[in-house]
């Protein structure tokens, strides 16, 4: 199946914010999935494939002489509402991930687009996601010192995306990968969009265990719904388990007893923390950490501390009690 693409600047469709970034004319992209044409740029096979969703398959590819993934989308032909809508998914994911660079985001290399498939080319990672990697875990086995590692890579990625004006808004674990080197890469910007221009989450279809009370009610939201997420992402990390599956009292008491967690899930988006001072408390407990691996269990943080030094308490009430 060959499909020929098109100069980015079509893509735009117009918008302003687009313009700015897509003024540069952007180089054609011939793509062949599954083709042995020598002219090919990219290929892929269906025995790759390697993740998929309702109306997207993900395959494990070559672009240009490196690996790749491959995700495309297909719009229905019945329905012009539903084709309409994930093409403009499509066109807004494409923006943002043309200006985003960062040691913890995903990097784009390429796009296509021919109705009714389009498709989108990111740099590849074996290793999976960060969900296929806690579900290879036992509960509550994480070292701290990962768990904190693998919190601070999201946190920069975030703290950069939000500095961009941009929501992911579908933050969990299943949208963060990991490479070789365990660094966490965010990813899947398919419903995200610049905080200016979000409105409702009305017909939103993001993942309900992750997602903010308000975008629940279809309320307006701004950044604060990913630090929600985030929340629940290091909930998960603390457990490498599937949030709210099957928990018992004992567990969910602990995963309310963190405090940063609290702040991260409150339901009143104004007191969560931003990404800035959450990297910040994560670098102080990986310092601590390093200078003295029993802080986590020594650490007593005085009557009426923040929430950022209730953290390190509730971490060592960490035990065996708590694996059922």
């Amino acid at each position: 199946m060959d499909m020929s693409c098109f100069n980015f600047e079509t893509l735009a469709g117009g918008k302003n914010f687009v313009q700015n970034f897509w003024a540069r004319s952007f180089q054609v992209v011939m793509l062949s999935i599954g083709s042995e044409s020598s002219h090919s740029r990219a290929s892929s096979r269906e025995s790759n494939k390697f993740a998929s969703g309702r109306h997207s398959r993900i395959y494990s590819g070559v672009y240009e002489q490196r690996d790749a993934a491959i995700k495309l989308i297909s719009q229905p032909e019945e329905d012009g509402e539903l084709a309409a809508l994930l093409e403009k998914q499509f066109t807004s994911e494409v923006a943002l991930l043309f200006r985003l660079r960062h040691p913890n985001i995903i990097t784009f290399i390429a796009a296509c687009k021919k109705p009714l498939v389009f498709c989108i080319i990111t740099e590849y990672y074996p290793s999976g996601s960060l969900r296929k990697y806690l579900h290879q875990q036992e509960p509550y086995s994480l070292p701290l010192n990962l768990v904190l590692k693998l919190s601070l890579d999201i946190a920069r990625g975030m703290k950069y995306l939000h500095a961009q004006g941009i929501l992911h808004r579908d933050l969990k674990s299943e949208n963060l990968l990991l490479n070789e080197d365990m660094c966490v890469k965010v990813a899947d910007f398919g419903i995200s969009c610049l905080e200016s221009q979000c409105g409702s989450t009305k017909g939103f279809t993001g993942t309900y265990r992750w997602m903010a009370p308000e975008m629940i009610e279809e309320k307006q939201h701004t950044k604060k719904v990913d630090v929600y997420s985030f929340g629940i992402v290091i909930w998960e990390l603390l457990t490498a388990l599937i949030p709210f599956d099957k928990m018992t009292p004992e567990q969910a008491a602990f995963a309310v007893c963190q405090k940063l967690i609290n702040r991260c899930w409150s339901s009143n988006p104004d007191k969560r923390p931003h990404f800035k001072e959450i990297v910040t408390i994560l670098e102080r407990y990986t310092e601590s950490l390093e200078n003295n691996p029993e802080f986590f269990s020594s650490y007593e943080p005085p009557d009426g501390c923040t929430p950022s030094r209730c953290l390190p308490k509730c971490i060592s009430r960490r035990s065996p009690s708590l694996r059922t």
